[in-house]
């Protein structure tokens, strides 16, 4: 009986999601025909003579230098595998393999910059290695990072000049790419870094034991990045080489995924094997067939020119919950082209780096699953090396602000950031208090499966609709912004959006929970 009802309960959610996105499909295609004469950022497409969305600018740049980026890292990947086969090179040698040509791969993109970079990743070092023993060293480490990570900003990467000026000829040679943007990066691989180190000498509490026999990939003779993470490595792979060559490893450098020293330094002397050839050369397929989606969605749909341009105050509640759900798909995709790129070529290379956007935006129901899914590296470095040395769950609520206030600076230093961190923490509070709650009190019985059910599925859709409003203000309209949101929605017009909003994150809740189902009896079935 109950079965009976699931599959009927599934063919509605079906029927409503094909109604759903094709209502959004179409009211997307008549903005983008009404509107593109207002919208800054479109240029010539070259697919069916449509305006291609070339707005955003981190798109826009990595489109453009794709050709020579890939070039690059191909004259690179033969290098160093041809040195590595032929030359019998181990953890050392590889280190400085990589160190020359992330050198020169960097040379490029900062010019004469790189002085900066290789005197703070220095200072860094001398730091660890005089305070990495101490009951100061966190505190000093933080302090030393985050200074930098603030100063950086503030005065917009330095200058030659301020130094004297007999240094002020330097600044004509900055290279092609700011030094500092991606210089945050190296601050996160820093701490890694520093954090490492301060525990290599501590007693270890991985158990490599028993998590081979929980774990299917250890198990089968290969090594899962948790083992790669957590397990100690050798005194020697500590030294100043192995180091700057984590810092600025070329395939990784730019954008990530974050990887840790312990399971960077440890691929160095035995290249990864999770991925076979075959796989890889799939994983690069997909990647293309990616791309041609993204390059279809910018030529047919331009949510983000709507959103650089303020033309969303001109357009009616639904049509802004339309454009920020596209705003919020088009930001997913970007960053899983932009990350699974460079994550592709690191694998070529024999570094496996966690996988940064593992599952579907559209396959998350709260907020706990969406970030441990989107720039999921990233959010594996914060529990490492914030959350639970700021004590982790027996803190939750207090750390979680702690955590993306952080997350808000650490990408820039703005308003919006911070808005954005705060509303999302604000939101976090009550998903806090609920699964408490649950874990506290178990129904039993079918009727009791279904309360739960069902107050999970709109949990999950006020959790989605909060999700909307944070990103709606960290990345469109700011937080000047959420006065008007908030007059636009709660008036007359815009109540039947809000109802609607609902009613479909509930049904894509449901759906969610459906695909769970299934992805739950096939490996029960494995």
């Amino acid at each position: 009986m109950q079965t009976d009802w699931r599959r009927r309960e599934l063919a509605f959610l079906i029927l409503y999601a094909v109604v759903f996105y094709s209502f959004v499909i179409r009211r997307s295609l008549q903005l983008s025909h009404d509107y593109y004469s207002k919208l800054h950022g479109l240029r010539p497409g070259w697919i069916a003579n449509r305006l291609n969305d070339t707005s955003d600018a981190q798109w826009r740049n990595f489109r453009g230098n794709l050709q020579t980026l890939t070039v690059v890292f191909g004259i690179f990947t033969l290098i160093a595998n041809l040195l590595r086969t032929y030359c019998c090179l181990r953890v050392k040698g590889m280190a400085n393999v990589w160190l020359v040509i992330s050198l020169a791969y960097l040379s490029y993109l900062h010019g004469a910059c790189i002085i900066f970079i290789i005197a703070i990743a220095l200072a860094n070092f001398l730091l660890v290695k005089i305070f990495g023993r101490t009951k100061y060293f966190s505190f000093v480490l933080w302090i030393f990072n985050l200074s930098f990570l603030v100063c950086n900003r503030v005065y917009e990467g330095y200058h030659f000049s301020t130094f004297g000026q007999r240094w002020a000829f330097l600044d004509d040679f900055r290279g092609t790419f700011r030094w500092h943007i991606c210089f945050n990066f190296v601050v996160l691989r820093m701490i890694s870094y520093g954090y490492d180190y301060h525990w290599a000498e501590q007693y270890n509490r991985f158990d490599q034991k028993k998590h081979i026999h929980r774990c299917s990939v250890c198990s089968s003779g290969k090594a899962c990045y948790l083992s790669l993470q957590e397990g100690s490595v050798q005194n020697d792979k500590f030294s100043f080489a192995v180091y700057l060559c984590y810092l600025l490893y070329a395939p990784l450098y730019i954008a990530g995924p974050i990887i840790s020293f312990n399971a960077f330094a440890s691929q160095l002397d035995t290249p990864q094997k999770n991925y076979s050839f075959k796989q890889v050369a799939w994983y690069g397929l997909r990647w293309i067939l990616s791309l041609f989606l993204m390059e279809l969605i910018t030529h047919f749909f331009y949510y983000n020119a709507f959103a650089i341009s303020g033309v969303w105050k001109q357009l009616t509640p639904m049509d802004n919950f339309i454009v920020g759900y596209g705003v919020l798909n088009f930001m997913w995709l970007k960053f899983f082209l932009l990350w699974r790129y460079f994550r592709f070529w690191s694998l070529v290379n024999g570094i496996e780096a966690p996988e940064n956007m593992p599952k579907c935006l559209n396959n998350c129901y709260n907020l706990e699953t969406f970030w441990k899914n989107w720039h999921a590296s990233y959010n594996k470095w914060l529990v490492r090396y914030m959350y639970i040395p700021l004590g982790g769950a027996r803190r939750k609520l207090l750390n979680v602000w702690v955590v993306f206030t952080f997350v808000a600076i650490w990408h820039d230093l703005e308003w919006k950031l911070l808005s954005w961190a705060w509303l999302t923490c604000l939101f976090f509070v009550p998903e806090i208090l609920v699964k408490s709650a649950s874990n506290t009190f178990q129904l039993q019985g079918a009727f009791g499966e279904f309360l739960v059910r069902e107050f999970n599925a709109v949990a999950g859709a006020v959790t989605i609709t909060c999700l909307m409003v944070a990103n709606l203000v960290g990345f469109v309209i700011g937080p000047s912004g959420i006065n008007w949101l908030i007059s636009a929605f709660l008036q007359k017009q815009g109540l039947p959006t809000v109802g609607g909003m609902f009613i479909s994150f509930y049904v894509g809740t449901k759906l969610m929970f459906h695909i769970s189902d299934s992805q739950q009896r096939r490996l029960k079935n494995i």
